[in-house]
C-alpha cells in the first residue's frame, strides 16, 4: 500500500467512527425512569395502550409456578400502611421448602420483601409487572425460612392473577392461607 492509499483509508475510517458518535436525535430511544432505554416503538405502544406500562402495574395478586418438585407461590395484598403484605412458599421436594411472610415495598422495578421474624431477612426482587424474580444470591439471614437444603436463590414467580381475591384464596402445602387480610 502506498502512502496516498493509507491516508485515504485512515480518513475513511476516521469519518466512519465520527458518524458512529453523532448526538442523539429527537426520535431516538430515551432512558426511562429506571435508566433503561425505552425504544420509540415501545413508548408508542405504551401510549396507545397496546402494551401495559409496567411501572404502573401494582404487584397485588397471585404469582405461582408449578414444576416437577412442587409449587412456588407468592401472594401480595395491599396493606393499610400503603405498602404491601405478602406470603411466600417455595417447594423443592418432600423435605425441602421455604416459607415466609412479611411486608413489601415497591421501588421502581424492584419489590423489596422484608420477612417477619427474629433475624431480619430482606430480599430485593426484580418486578416487571408479569413476574417477581428473586436474585441469584440472598442474605444468609434468609436461611431460617427454609427446610432441608432449600433456598430462595433465583426463584421466580410468574403472575397468574392480578386481584386481591386470588391472593386471599391462595393456600400453602398444608392448605393454610398463604396471605391473610389486614
Amino acid at each position: 500500500m502506498n502512502r496516498v492509499s493509507m491516508r485515504r483509508t485512515s480518513l475513511f475510517l476516521a469519518c466512519l467512527l465520527a458518524g458512529c458518535q453523532q448526538a442523539a436525535t429527537p426520535g431516538a430511544a430515551a432512558p426511562d425512569r429506571d435508566g433503561a432505554a425505552a425504544s420509540g416503538l415501545e413508548r408508542a405502544a405504551i401510549e396507545t395502550g397496546a402494551i401495559t406500562d409496567t411501572s404502573k402495574v401494582a404487584p397485588v395478586g397471585l404469582f405461582q409456578r408449578r414444576h416437577e418438585a412442587g409449587r412456588d407461590s407468592l401472594c401480595v395484598l395491599p396493606a393499610k400502611s400503603g405498602d404491601y403484605r405478602f406470603g411466600l412458599e417455595a417447594i423443592f421436594g418432600t423435605e425441602q421448602s421455604c416459607h415466609g411472610a412479611g411486608t413489601a415495598r415497591r421501588a421502581g422495578d424492584k419489590l423489596i420483601l422484608s420477612f417477619s421474624g427474629g433475624r431480619k431477612c430482606i430480599i430485593v426482587a426484580q418486578y416487571d409487572g408479569d413476574q417477581v424474580a428473586l436474585p441469584g444470591v440472598v442474605d444468609m439471614a434468609c436461611d431460617r425460612l427454609c427446610d432441608g437444603r432449600g433456598n430462595l436463590e433465583g426463584v421466580t414467580f410468574p403472575r397468574i392473577a392480578n386481584d386481591a381475591g386470588a391472593a386471599l384464596r391462595a393456600r400453602d402445602r398444608e392448605e393454610e392461607p398463604l396471605c391473610e387480610a389486614d
